[in-house]
């Protein structure tokens, strides 16, 4: 008989050095109290002396080694923790990327293998790696977040906290070096933490937990909640991304996404090839579509290429027989998105979609 799947709880931040692997040591040392057979998977202390000082009494899983161009080094032991098999895990840094030539490429994907063998795990984050706030995140602050993690991995925590502490205490934590050494707090204070940067952060911080906490609630409703008839005008939202091989899509299927997200809806994504598949596109663009149509497949979205010489009849004629409610499409640009689609396309679902709403998601690849 499989075993009972663990429970996730994540530790929510919006930057190092808010108490996120603080706050979770803090809880395992209170399980342990009570009883709880807790082990700690995975800890960074960073240097930050009073996080490193709550090791102190509970059970460290040792690490591995994993050898990289001639270098060694140290990964989570997946497997000895589920050969160990605690009642609770703690794993710091869920968005991790794995050193190339683990077995896993993301840390998330470990700590699913851990929950799937019945153990509950303690993990933390901040909110700037969701893969759905990547663009969002860069505009703000000027900062092209690498490591993120799918919406819908974090969606399956059955509890996400967040650790809070206001802008002008954690500038004033980094200037006394409690965060990071003196000359990388200098370097931090006049790039990524900047008081307004830190204040937009901790608001989505605030609205990411807000809106975990009332997507629990809506699932536990789901049984009794009713669902709309077919031709009910108050149909379920169903989101269709028109997306391409051009960069722009990545923000395109992000942003939806997260809409989607928001509304609790479906959320499928097209392309529309003009001629037999994706023929007619170069090796090059043939590569930057397959790209964008894993991508929008590992945020859970449903993917479909469609054939016609009218992109926008096709669009239109496919997002009526799957319900569709909304439209999601880039902006049109000069040069080779133009050519491929056909001029005057958005104007064009607009008037064939009119029963529908469409989206014009502007492209922002060039910060100005």
């Amino acid at each position: 008989m499989a075993p009972h799947r663990g429970r996730l709880k994540i530790f929510l931040g919006y930057a190092a050095g808010v108490g996120k692997t603080y706050q979770m040591l803090t809880e395992a040392h209170d399980l342990r109290q009570r009883g709880v057979d807790v082990v700690v998977g995975y800890f960074e202390p960073h240097g930050r002396k009073d996080t490193m000082a709550l090791l102190e009494g509970l059970e460290t899983i040792p690490r591995q080694a994993v050898e990289y161009r001639g270098s060694r080094f140290e990964e989570m032991d997946t497997d000895a923790i589920i050969r160990r098999h605690p009642q609770v895990a703690v794993i710091d840094e869920f968005p991790h990327t794995n050193v190339p030539g683990s077995i896993r490429l993301k840390r998330w994907e470990d700590v699913h293998l851990v929950l799937d063998a019945g153990i509950d795990v303690l993990t933390t984050m901040n909110v700037q790696h969701l893969e759905s706030l990547n663009d969002q995140i860069w505009q703000s602050t000027g900062v092209r977040v690498r490591e993120t993690i799918p919406d819908w991995v974090v969606k399956q925590a059955d509890e996400v906290v967040m650790v809070d502490l206001t802008p002008r205490a954690l500038l004033n934590r980094l200037e006394r070096g409690v965060v990071y050494p003196p000359e990388r707090a200098r370097a931090a204070l006049q790039n990524f933490f900047r008081e307004p940067t830190l204040v937009a952060l901790r608001e989505l911080a605030m609205r990411q937990t807000a809106h975990a906490v009332e997507s629990r609630h809506s699932h536990d409703d789901a049984d009794v909640r009713p669902t709309a008839a077919p031709d009910s005008p108050h149909r379920p939202d169903r989101l269709l991304l028109v997306i391409g091989p051009e960069p722009a899509s990545a923000a395109l299927i992000r942003r939806g996404r997260r809409v989607a997200d928001y509304l609790r809806a479906d959320c499928l994504a097209v392309y529309v090839s003009k001629g037999n598949g994706v023929d007619p596109l170069t090796a090059e663009e043939r590569d930057n579509l397959q790209r964008q149509l894993n991508f929008a497949r590992g945020l859970h979205i449903d993917t479909r290429i469609l054939q016609g010489e009218d992109v926008a009849e096709a669009v239109v004629k496919f997002a009526r027989e799957e319900g569709v409610t909304q439209i999601f499409i880039t902006r049109q640009q000069e040069g080779a998105l133009r050519s491929r689609l056909g001029a005057g396309l958005v104007q064009r679902l607009v008037n064939l979609a009119r029963d529908m709403q469409v989206t014009i998601v502007a492209d922002r690849s060039i910060r100005r």
